[in-house]
């Protein structure tokens, strides 16, 4: 029985000293931490649980044969953050360069399908350097196995990725399936083919920071949702966003008692819209003063910008928010803030999550470019996944919702169940200006003509009161009673039940 104990004390040794003390302190001179210790920073204090740490590779090829290490490159299992159940894998960089093998695939396939099975989220924390090359066609076969499971846990828990280190090849198209990426600046990239393939196929030259890192992601490609300095900020943060997601589709999101009253007035809102309706102001004020306790967590808030998705509490429950943002493009949708914003719509809906919308919006861009790469479908991306959600969805129009945009913008119309707007809104098919120089054609050489059509027109459609009238709009309210208003909305809307047609599965225009 000792010479077992002694046994099993030495595997456990092996497994937890990973690639050995060299590997450790050159993981630690890159800023970087090892597998196991982003998981005590991740997890609550002694609650993981590890599964498989004495799995080994089983390939003999190349010498690998006398080169096994307990664990395979991988630390996988359970734990809690702020005591809620969550499904973890650590690649472990100083373990064969974290490259998966078959043993390394089913070691995360293992805790992927029971977090499907008990309902819980996953948690990716992604440094490899890729397929492990000496299995050939059994690592590849690996990456497929956790692709599928990817697919079939898409919807039914949250799935997030961080990536710590590389990410290349084959590799990114998990992190890809996942609902969330955050990654680590200067350390972490990800790419499908490298610098030097993209040089010897393109001769273009470029760095692997510039190709596929943090900021590249988070700005110009919109991959990723946000990049930190490092790693331990990164998994904080993590920690923090965690607390909005619920553990499946099958509960609602945690709730967060606060002491913030829910007919909080907030005064400073009433004079938030310029009287000028050319000049910008900024939306996220408008989120920060209905939302408990003026946190919330945006989302890709360098990409896009003309849209803001983010997650915030209104009487302590989680909300997603949605909100055109005047400071940029004036708030038009186009094809990246129509994508960003689709997809949070259908996380949301996965999730039991309400959706709240802020809407000051011109229309959609115009221009060649954005026809050219298709607009048309990408934008009907939006209107697709706002249609076909059956969460409670709240809405309110805060200044411009022009043309096809107003019926985007979770409109009564693709069932909105509750809309509002403030006494500033201008519902219409366009602006004065632009729908007076159409209908008055014949006036266009006379600006007093014009000019007082226009003003006639802005009187007539520049207000809420005609959507109203036709029961579009559900109430025009104060902008200082915003956040009481919803808190209402969504608490009248927790019993809601809405069923969408029996279907396989929907075809949203990709």
């Amino acid at each position: 029985m000792q010479s077992i104990i002694e046994q099993l004390d030495g595997k456990r040794a092996a497994a937890r000293e990973g690639g050995g003390t060299r590997r450790i302190e050159a993981q630690h001179a890159k800023g970087k931490l090892t597998a196991r210790e982003r998981i005590e920073v991740l997890l609550d204090r002694d609650s993981f649980e590890e599964w498989d740490m004495f799995v080994e590779h089983r390939c003999d090829e190349f010498g690998m044969g006398e080169n096994r290490i307990p664990g395979d490159g991988v630390v996988t299992g359970h734990g809690t953050i702020n005591g809620r159940t969550v499904f973890v894998f650590s690649q472990d960089f100083t373990v064969f360069g974290g490259s998966l093998s078959e043993a390394h695939a089913e070691k995360i396939c293992k805790v992927m399908d029971k977090a499907m099975q008990v309902g819980a989220p996953v948690i990716g924390l992604n440094d490899s350097g890729g397929a492990r090359i000496q299995e050939g066609v059994a690592s590849l076969g690996g990456y497929a196995e956790v692709f599928q499971r990817n697919v079939m846990a898409s919807g039914v828990v949250p799935q997030i990725s961080l990536i710590l280190g590389p990410c290349a090849g084959g590799a990114v198209y998990s992190p890809a399936m996942t609902d969330f990426i955050f990654m680590v600046k200067d350390s972490a990239y990800m790419f499908v083919t490298g610098p030097d393939v993209v040089k010897t196929v393109t001769h273009e030259t470029v760095t692997a920071e510039a190709l596929g890192g943090a900021t590249t992601h988070t700005t110009k490609s919109g991959v990723a949702d946000l990049a930190f300095e490092n790693d331990v900020e990164a998994l904080l943060e993590l920690r923090r966003f965690f607390e909005f997601l619920p553990g499946s589709n099958r509960e609602a999101p945690p709730l967060r008692p606060t002491d913030d009253p829910d007919d909080r007035v907030e005064i400073s809102l009433d004079s938030l819209v310029p009287r000028d309706p050319t000049k910008p102001y900024d939306m996220k004020e408008l989120i920060e003063k209905v939302v408990d306790e003026g946190e919330f967590f945006e989302l890709q808030p360098n990409y896009a910008g003309n849209i803001i998705t983010a997650f915030g509490r209104l009487g302590g429950e989680t909300v997603g928010f949605v909100a055109n943002q005047p400071m940029v493009l004036a708030g038009c949708l186009d094809i990246a803030s129509s994508i960003k914003a689709a997809r949070f719509v259908r996380f949301c809906d996965c999730f039991n999550i309400p959706v709240v919308t802020f809407v000051d919006v011109p229309g959609f861009l115009p221009g060649t470019s954005q026809e050219y790469n298709g607009i048309i479908k990408h934008g009907a991306k939006l209107l697709f996944a706002f249609a076909e959600a059956t969460v409670p969805k709240v809405t309110v129009i805060t200044r411009k919702a022009y043309g096809g945009a107003y019926d985007v913008m979770s409109s009564k119309h693709i069932r909105g169940d509750v809309n509002y707007a403030w006494p500033t809104a201008e519902i219409a098919v366009m602006g004065p200006k632009g729908a007076v120089e159409i209908i008055f054609r014949s006036d266009l050489g006379d600006e007093e003509k014009i000019a007082a059509r226009t003003e006639s027109y802005r009187q007539r459609f520049a207000n809420p009161f005609v959507a109203a009238s036709r029961g579009y709009l559900d109430d025009v309210i104060m902008p200082h009673g915003t956040r009481r208003r919803l808190i209402k909305a969504l608490r009248l809307l927790r019993t809601k039940e809405l069923e969408n047609p029996w279907k396989k599965h929907d075809n949203l225009p990709l």
